[in-house]
């Protein structure tokens, strides 16, 4: 992060509702419409970063 960064903290009021979308059967969907039984799979996810490969010279 920069020194020249400046964040201002939200007021609730501001605020606006996250939206979390995912992958699912070769499609993307708002996991907030998945039934309960897919939600309950979607929370036992594990994520995971993939490292970047070297660059090649």
């Amino acid at each position: 992060m920069s020194e020249n960064t400046h964040t201002t903290p939200l007021q609730d009021h501001e605020r606006q509702r996250c939206e979390i979308w995912t992958r699912v059967m070769g499609y993307h969907r708002p996991v907030s419409e998945f039934n309960p039984g897919k939600q309950s799979e979607h929370h036992e996810r594990r994520h995971f970063a993939e490292p970047c490969a070297p660059a090649r010279a």
